[in-house]
């Protein structure tokens, strides 16, 4: 019940009286976008295994995943944008491997998305 409750009240009260009721602002869920300037930050990079099937197939292209990187460094989540699909699950499994150093924004660590491509190419005709 409104009345039992002082804040329901006060809320009802402000909006009653046209004042604008303090509402903290939501936190950003989504974290800053940053393009190819992570590719500079990279401290570990695993080649992916070139899938056996792929290969039989001559099967050649880049997988382009969106890659959010925490702030420790590591990948926290992988999606997939584009790539043959033979190709994806070992971009995948390479790109959960790599580490980065730290983004820092006003000196404090942040997580960054960034766009991460893996070239698989069959070389030798």
């Amino acid at each position: 019940m409104v009345g039992d409750d002082p804040g329901a009240t006060a809320l009802l009260a402000a909006l009653g009286s046209g004042m604008r009721p303090a509402i903290p602002a939501a936190p950003s869920l989504r974290p800053p976008r940053v393009s190819h300037v992570m590719e500079g930050n990279l401290i570990r990079r695993v080649q992916p295994e070139y899938p056996a099937l792929a290969r039989q197939a001559r099967i050649q292209g880049t997988v382009v995943l969106r890659a959010v990187v925490n702030r420790e460094g590591t990948i926290q989540d992988l999606q997939v944008i584009s790539g043959h699909p033979l190709l994806v699950q070992a971009a995948i499994n390479a790109v959960r491997q790599w580490r980065y150093r730290p983004y820092f924004l006003n000196d404090q660590p942040v997580e960054v998305e960034t766009q991460v491509m893996v070239n698989f190419s069959l070389s030798g005709g």
